[in-house]
């Protein structure tokens, strides 16, 4: 990254090349780095793509200091209305969302979510979500979910992290969403589990969710195609609000946005969430 840092900017692709942009660096990512696929996968032109890209919005974060490549990041953003014209949502291959279209309320999952290595664990995480928040207020939707993961299909060796979701910020019954390849996360008693620990080993982005007041459903899904132990992450747009009033996501003044643990990868909500 530059000396003189970041020039950070977030706005939605509005180009067939801005959308490429953004696959790339998926790839990048979830491909290269998380070792995933999937049927559509490019790997000539090195790009990531699905099914639902066509019918999504894709919100990019631009680093104007490196114009060569300027995408640093991503999310993509699923509306109801999106999710009906593909047969629905994409956390649908794994989680159970009975519970979330009960509500009868508006939704929008967040996924395919990754930053480049070097802008992990500060601003540019940020700034994503200043982005996402100016998008809800936009669109209006009422509950936020996607599928977040951690690197790896071994959930036995994720026993701390996962434990602790489970037993400090599982959703209530009314947005308990359910793994469909249930995978118990609670591999822990309570009283067994070592914070710091719990806490170092789960990466930026789901870090990022739960201080926004973000919660999860009950169970992982072991996704082995994308090489990641997945969570299903769920927050109400009132507490996304209530953070930005509060301040909670403004970006520090000097903080660059470097990655404070470069083994975090993207969660795909998602190095990344999907």
């Amino acid at each position: 990254m530059p000396d003189r840092g970041p020039r950070f900017r977030v706005g939605l692709a509005r180009t067939p090349d801005a959308l490429r942009a953004a696959q790339r660096l998926r790839y990048r990512v979830f491909v290269e780095e998380l070792g995933g696929g999937g049927t559509m996968v490019d790997h000539a032109a090195r790009i990531e793509q699905d099914r639902f890209d066509a019918v999504c919005d894709h919100l990019l974060l631009y680093d104007d200091a490196r114009p060569a490549d300027p995408v640093v990041g991503v999310y993509r953003l699923l509306r109801d209305a999106g999710a009906r014209a593909v047969g629905g949502f994409y956390s649908e291959g794994e989680y159970d969302l009975a519970p979330l279209r009960r509500t009868n309320r508006p939704l929008l999952e967040l996924g395919r979510s990754c930053l480049q290595p070097d802008y992990r664990g500060g601003a540019a995480m940020m700034h994503l979500w200043q982005g996402v928040a100016d998008y809800v207020e936009d669109h209006g939707p009422q509950i936020l979910f996607g599928v977040a993961s951690f690197h790896g299909t071994d959930a036995a060796a994720l026993a701390q992290p996962l434990a602790n979701l489970h037993h400090r910020h599982l959703a209530p019954p009314e947005l308990r969403v359910r793994s469909r390849a249930f995978q118990p996360m609670d591999l822990l008693p309570e009283d067994r589990i070592d914070r710091r620990q719990a806490v170092r080993d789960t990466p930026a982005l789901i870090k990022a969710y739960l201080r926004l007041g973000g919660m999860v459903g009950e169970g992982a899904f072991v996704d082995r195609a994308f090489n990641t132990v997945d969570v299903c992450l769920v927050m109400e747009t009132a507490r996304l609000k209530a953070a930005r009033q509060s301040g909670v996501y403004a970006p520090r003044a000097g903080d660059r946005g470097e990655q404070g643990d470069r083994g975090e990868t993207g969660a795909r909500l998602g190095a990344g969430s999907r």
